[in-house]
């Protein structure tokens, strides 16, 4: 079997799965060669994803989560480090400064309000019979929420989204400079965001972020800025790909969709989570080795780059009943796309909401699902989901 998790080319059309089988049964933690870097090890049962993910005295997300080290000179230390790569007790008192806006009952707030985005979002396409579902419908509903909850025009959460989808595309996908335009484009607008939201605060996030404290002091401007592409980066992730990578799991699986529909309403809690462990769109995070261990009989020394892989734990047969078998019905789902821990994914209550929103709206008013043509995935070995989805469809 020939295993290579760096080519973008092992993950056109989903996860490798058969790579993932493979490792998991013959070696659950394998060193991976990395051309360029030191190598990094591959971890993909589920047990050892999930112990990894919540030892962070033994691996740190320091200094970073990407499986490639920070250029030099670019070492996300101080100021210029996002608090996803930060370790406790920093990393719990960043979180603390919007934790609030997130907890189950203030996503629950916000649902009503977010059913009625979802019904605009099928509103702009539902005459035409076809449109580009990833960007026209899954895409719209985070950068909308986000773009809300920061105070800032729902177009510029539109438009916020695209640059997020190159700082997600692999560096050879994309043209020379791609991803540092787009990276640029990001802290020019942030900029813009505190210049604004200073001149005129409000009661929305960003404005809030800005008055807050962390040990007694203001957040710095750059810290400002990290935080905030963090949240447009991080809003958007689960939501688009899950709803776009899910709708074309349900067209694969019509026994699947035909089952969800016959009561939606009280089926739908269960397959949303089959989806978010079918689907898994984080692919992988990195970690670094603070010291020596030993995981699934492999020695770790200090230093080493221990890369967690959600999709392959999520199939984990030690774990899940016929894991490649999409069950919406499936009872006992303990998947981990979230992550698990204490860098689980700070968004997941209001995620879990978009995508119920989004997948009753589509579901109840399209009927008739075909592609319109081939389906691109993100060229990415970071973040899983269709780049574009072409579809046709008819009016319920």
């Amino acid at each position: 079997m020939k295993i290579d998790l760096l080519s973008t080319g092992s993950f056109v059309g989903g996860q490798p799965h058969g790579q993932f089988d493979w490792l998991r049964a013959n070696q659950p933690v394998a060193w991976h060669e990395e051309p360029g870097g030191r190598g990094f090890w591959a971890v993909t049962r589920h047990a050892d994803v999930w112990a990894v993910d919540r030892d962070f005295q033994t691996y740190s997300s320091e200094p970073s989560v990407m499986i490639a080290d920070p250029p030099a000179g670019e070492s996300a230390v101080g100021a210029n480090k996002m608090m996803l790569m930060m370790d406790p007790p920093a990393h719990t008192q960043f979180r603390r400064l919007v934790r609030s806006e997130f907890t189950d009952p203030a996503a629950r707030l916000r649902a009503e309000h977010i059913h009625a985005l979802a019904k605009r979002i099928v509103d702009a396409v539902i005459a035409r019979g076809e449109c580009d579902f990833v960007s026209e419908v899954a895409g719209e509903m985070p950068s909308f929420v986000i773009a809300e909850l920061m105070g800032l025009p729902l177009d510029d959460g539109r438009e916020l989204y695209k640059l997020t989808e190159i700082l997600h595309s692999a560096p050879e996908a994309l043209p020379p400079g791609a991803s540092q335009a787009a990276m640029a484009r990001m802290f020019e607008y942030a900029s813009g965001v505190i210049a604004e939201k200073r001149a005129r605060p409000d009661d929305h996030l960003a404005s809030r972020l800005l008055a807050c404290e962390v040990e007694g002091r203001r957040l710095t401007d750059m810290e400002f800025v990290m935080f905030f592409i963090l949240l447009v980066d991080a809003g958007g992730d689960t939501t688009r790909n899950m709803l776009a990578g899910g709708l074309l799991a349900l067209m694969e699986n019509p026994d699947q969709l035909a089952w969800l529909m016959v009561d939606l309403d009280a089926r739908l809690p269960s397959a949303r989570e089959e989806l978010l462990r079918w689907t898994s769109p984080v692919i992988c995070f990195r970690r670094s080795a603070t010291r020596d261990a030993e995981l699934g009989g492999q020695a770790i020394k200090a230093g080493d780059k221990v890369v967690m892989y959600f999709g392959a734990a999520n199939r984990d047969p030690a774990v899940f009943d016929r894991p490649d078998v999409l069950d919406l019905s499936r009872a006992e789902n303990p998947h981990i796309a979230f992550g698990t821990g204490p860098h689980s994914c700070l968004g997941q209550h209001i995620a879990r909401i978009e995508i119920d929103a989004m997948l009753r709206e589509v579901l109840t008013r399209m009927t008739a699902f075909e592609l319109a043509g081939p389906v691109q995935w993100l060229p990415s070995n970071f973040i899983s989901g269709p780049q574009t989805m072409p579809l046709r469809f008819r009016a319920s």
